[in-house]
């Protein structure tokens, strides 16, 4: 790459890192009419233009948190858009990735003071998201544990929490949120924006077993405890054994109903059952009980029950 075109380059890049991507495909436009053959012009030639029409989008919303929300939206999308490169380049990225979810960011800050707690729990939530993609995890601990203190047991919410930890090299009590989170809604965890390597490997290695959709939402937790990512447990309290006990109860008879989609019951179930046994496992004498939640997996899924007890 010529020297001219280099600096070039270097400059777009700054302007799409602080938000400016239309300044950006003005000087990416200049350069390609010299150099039609260099992949990184033409890789975040083909970002910028993604995102100035993202950001036009934007511009015509009128709330700060539907601001924000069109850009996490929009990110998803680009996620999808630069999927099938095989050779992105990662300077190009590392750009977006800083430009969007510093303008995202400051969408959200406009709402900490909202006097609605709800609202107020969802800006320090989406900001602790931002915060975590720009590399700024106390500040993401920060604002997702004072969400997490207005709004509590919201699984996407804790799944946010529990990759932050893990991000800062604190596995333990990621491990735990995450295996809450998973327990409580799997399907509304939004697997997008979830960074740290734990959590990335548990994803792919789940969907290289062929789940997507729901299913791989479901799956990811029982495949959790199997590869020993789950493995970190807390006492439950009585109310939450009862209503452990309840969730079997009625999963067992769902899955008996004629069109059951099992691929999405049966692994909920199952993530139910190893909770129960690890209820089991902290009370004195109930080895009997465990054998009978075990036979109940093996007839399940004798795959997991021998993956589990190997």
């Amino acid at each position: 790459m010529e020297l001219h075109t280099e600096q070039g380059l270097t400059e777009a890049l700054q302007y799409i890192e602080q938000g400016n991507p239309v300044h950006a495909r003005d000087i990416l436009g200049a350069l390609l009419e010299n150099d039609l053959t260099s992949t990184e012009l033409i890789f975040t030639a083909r970002c910028c233009t993604f995102w100035t029409h993202a950001v036009e989008r934007m511009e015509h919303i009128e709330t700060p948190y539907e601001r924000g929300e069109s850009l996490l939206g929009e990110w998803k999308t680009y996620l999808s858009f630069i999927a099938p490169e095989k050779t992105p380049y990662e300077p190009a990225l590392f750009a977006v990735q800083r430009g969007v979810f510093s303008r995202a960011l400051a969408q959200y800050q406009l709402l900490f003071d909202d006097r609605e707690p709800l609202q107020r729990a969802d800006a320090y939530w989406r900001a602790g998201i931002c915060y975590k993609k720009l590399g700024q995890f106390d500040n993401a601990k920060n604002c997702l544990s004072r969400a997490n203190d207005i709004h509590r047991d919201f699984a996407p919410l804790i799944a946010e929490l529990a990759d932050c930890y893990c991000l800062c090299g604190e596995d333990r009590p990621g491990k735990l949120l995450f295996r809450e989170a998973f327990f409580l809604e799997p399907e509304r965890i939004d697997l997008n924006f979830l960074d740290s390597a734990l959590i990335r490997r548990l994803i792919e290695r789940t969907a290289e077993k062929g789940y997507s959709g729901p299913a791989l939402h479901v799956w990811l937790p029982v495949y959790g405890v199997l590869w020993g990512i789950f493995n970190i447990t807390r006492e439950l309290r009585s109310q939450e054994v009862v209503k452990l006990k309840q969730d079997i109860y009625a999963l067992e008879n769902e899955l008996k109903e004629p069109g059951c989609e099992d691929t999405v019951v049966m692994p909920r179930l199952i993530n139910r059952y190893f909770w129960l046994i690890d209820y089991y496992s902290s009370t004195a004498d109930n080895s009997k009980k465990i054998n009978e939640v075990l036979l109940k997996i093996k007839i399940l899924d004798s795959t997991i029950y021998d993956l589990y007890v190997q």
